[in-house]
């Protein structure tokens, strides 16, 4: 009997955790009753008492596993943590605690997976979420799809379903800040679609802040994409040509006035604060590739797990 991993990360979803199971455990009992699975839930730390709730749970399932984090160590590096735990054949990375990404999505998931691909992406095909909000995530995709070097279908997340080889294959790679999305698509197998509605949160409030998804939006294109440091460099030899050419202009324009100063003052002025920005501009995005070096260098501590809770180690 094959096994299917679903993993849900998870900080301070009291509300959440023990809803998202049941609904798990209700579409593999009712659509995928000869699969066996488990259901991975990553608590990155929780300060409310979503970890008590996921021992009550774990203690009735033994299906249900917990991985509890000593410190909150983001989204992606706590699903990676748990995929290097998952077992089974195939791997669901993220199934929201809140699920506004639907369990009842997986079954397509498996039917696609047995039909060959090795990986199956959710592709989110409408948004229950303000105009502004889909706007701006609709803006990021394309953007990512645009630029990066191997094929991330629109609208999708890590909610997906990968084959364990495809699974092995990315976490053989020291990434200090995974992109999952990117890495499982930068192996280039067999992949299929499955569009679904992203449906609103009904209980509890969103933990991702606003400077968390700015943060993991330039995460994401920066591992996927030279792009943007290639258009500085273009950029920047653009600018010191123009620049190089006005200097001549303006040196010549010099020795035709007699010596007095040439006509457009303001225009120099208005020049050089225009260049400093676009030099300013460009070295911030240079940073952004800098500092991801340094995270891959000069590592943070590693994560420490303060309790797993059904794991074969842990049962003897």
């Amino acid at each position: 009997m094959k096994k299917i991993s679903v993993i849900t990360p998870c900080y301070n979803e009291e509300v959440n955790v023990e809803i998202c199971a049941q609904e798990l455990r209700k579409v593999m009992h009712e659509q995928l009753p000869g699969y066996e699975y488990e259901h991975i839930f990553a608590d990155n730390a929780s300060t409310d008492s979503t970890l008590a709730k996921l021992r009550e749970i774990a203690a009735k399932d033994q299906r249900v596993k917990v991985i509890s984090n000593s410190r909150n160590v983001g989204p992606f590096r706590n699903m990676w943590n748990a995929m290097k735990s998952a077992t089974g054949d195939a791997v669901v990375p993220q199934l929201a605690a809140d699920l506004q990404d639907p369990p009842s999505v997986i079954p397509e998931f498996v039917a696609s997976w047995e039909a060959g691909y090795l990986v199956t992406y959710g592709v989110r095909a409408k948004r229950e979420e303000s105009i502004t909000m889909r706007m701006a995530r609709g803006l990021y995709y394309r953007i990512i799809k645009k630029f990066a070097t191997a094929v991330i279908p629109l609208n999708s997340g890590e909610y997906l379903l990968a084959d364990k080889k495809v699974i092995d294959s990315i976490l053989s790679v020291d990434d200090q800040y995974p992109y999952i999305r990117g890495l499982i698509a930068q192996t280039s197998v067999k992949s299929a679609s499955v569009s679904y509605t992203w449906v609103k949160r009904e209980r509890g409030k969103s933990k991702n802040s606003f400077i968390s998804l700015i943060d993991q939006a330039i995460n994401g294109f920066v591992s996927t994409s030279r792009v943007p440091a290639r258009l500085a460099l273009l950029g920047g030899f653009i600018l010191s040509f123009l620049g190089f050419a006005y200097a001549i202009f303006t040196l010549i324009m010099a020795f035709i006035s007699g010596g007095s100063s040439p006509v457009g003052i303001p225009t120099i002025i208005v020049g050089i604060f225009l260049l400093g920005g676009v030099q300013l501009l460009f070295l911030g995005l240079i940073g952004e590739y800098i500092l991801s070096i340094h995270g891959q260098v000069r590592r943070t501590p590693p994560m420490f797990e303060v309790e797993r809770i059904n794991f074969k180690e842990d049962n003897g």
